[in-house]
């Protein structure tokens, strides 16, 4: 069964390469992010990008908060992180682990390595982030 997009919301062939210069600060002061051009490719309906966390974890990390979005998933790169769910204990994510965020689920992160870096699809590519 093929999916049919309304009018406007066409995908188009996007790619995007590593390069050392492509991660920015953005989102959140404490992480660097290298985007994937897959808002671009779907015309804001998903956005895709490599979250690199800058040491140490500190408290500014760890405040409860929300994202208005449809979906969301990550995945560890490199490194481990604790993540903390509302209803759910901690739980440490190493290299391979992943998990999805239920939308506006009152999550933080509770701590991450010096070399955490963390793969996130979020949808869609603008979304409100709420602190809780």
């Amino acid at each position: 069964m093929a999916v049919t997009d309304a009018p406007g919301d066409e995908q188009t062939f996007t790619y995007s390469h590593e390069s050392t210069t492509s991660f920015k600060t953005g989102l959140r002061p404490y992480a660097s992010y290298r985007d994937l051009g897959m808002a671009k490719g779907t015309n804001g309906r998903a956005t895709a990008h490599v979250i690199r966390f800058h040491p140490p974890c500190t408290d500014d990390v760890r405040i409860w908060h929300t994202h208005d979005i449809e979906f969301q998933m990550v995945y560890v790169l490199k490194g481990w992180v604790v993540a903390e769910m509302e209803g759910h204990a901690p739980e440490k994510m190493t290299v391979g682990s992943a998990w999805m965020q239920p939308p506006n689920i009152r999550h933080r992160l509770v701590d991450y390595s010096d070399d955490c870096e963390l793969l996130e699809v979020v949808l869609p590519a603008d979304f409100d982030t709420e602190l809780a």
